[in-house]
């Protein structure tokens, strides 16, 4: 291989592959060592972790890192194989020990306090408008933002609509021209988990509902919001997870992907 060319060993997401394939053809990289770049996909073992390399390739996003549960070494370890190969991280659910080992070993990271987690991007991924996330009330926020955040990283400039819950209608009424205008509602609710509903009453747009672990003792940890959201009677509305932002923000980055490759064409 040419060293003036860029080291395809950082392959990872699909715009990384498609340059080595074209320096293969314009005769700038041979096909072995095309192949030895490849040869670490799908996943490369680290010992303690088998880091997917291949994700970027078949999804359109790297693979993300649950930090719950990890070592800060641990996470540590798992990011930096990843950017060996990729252009952008998201590590999520971190404990603040390993939230500082990871900015202090990552210098470009950025750390969103409120969501808990760490994000890298050193190449830009253009932002489509399409996808908003609402939270109820402010004890929400950590779930909305992790929303938010995943559903940026994917590719989307999202609009946030937060303490606009059912308690106070007239604040979820007054952003009813700006929700009509989105292709995927991110919804976040505790308590008795009404607003998912609410707007899907007010909407054409699929309504991702996130039941969160915030109420008192009869909310049963998330318990009674999931149950009402899956009890919707509103047209339109799926559940994720308790407290599961992750999950609906990377399923509002997909529905708006695909529709706005769907106007495209």
């Amino acid at each position: 291989m040419n060293v003036s060319e860029p080291r395809w060993r950082d392959i990872i997401e699909e715009h990384r592959l498609r340059e080595l394939l074209a320096a293969v053809a314009a005769g700038r990289t041979d096909v072995e060592a095309a192949l030895g770049e490849l040869r670490t996909l799908p996943y490369e073992d680290i010992g303690f972790a088998k880091v997917d390399h291949h994700r970027g390739l078949r999804d359109w996003m790297p693979e993300v890192i649950l930090g719950l549960g990890k070592t800060p070494e641990q996470v540590v370890g798992i990011a930096r194989t990843l950017l060996e190969r990729a252009d952008r991280l998201l590590v999520t659910r971190l404990e603040p020990e390993a939230a500082r080992a990871l900015v202090e070993a990552i210098p470009d990271a950025r750390l969103h306090e409120a969501a808990r987690c760490v994000t890298v991007e050193r190449v830009a991924v253009p932002k489509q408008e399409g996808v908003a996330v609402l939270c109820a009330g402010t004890a929400d926020l950590p779930v909305a933002e992790e929303a938010a955040i995943t559903a940026e990283l994917a590719g989307n400039a999202v609009r946030r609509m937060y303490d606009v819950g059912v308690a106070g209608i007239h604040r979820l009424l007054d952003q009813v021209p700006a929700l009509r205008e989105q292709r995927a509602l991110v919804v976040v609710a505790g308590m008795e988990g009404a607003l998912p509903s609410v707007v899907a009453g007010l909407v054409t747009a699929p309504v991702i509902a996130v039941p969160t672990s915030v109420g008192y003792g009869a909310s049963f940890s998330g318990l009674a919001p999931l149950l009402a959201m899956l009890n919707s009677c509103a047209a339109g509305v799926g559940v994720v997870n308790i407290d599961n932002g992750f999950g609906a923000g990377y399923l509002a980055a997909s529905i708006n992907r695909i529709a706005l490759a769907e106007r495209r064409d």
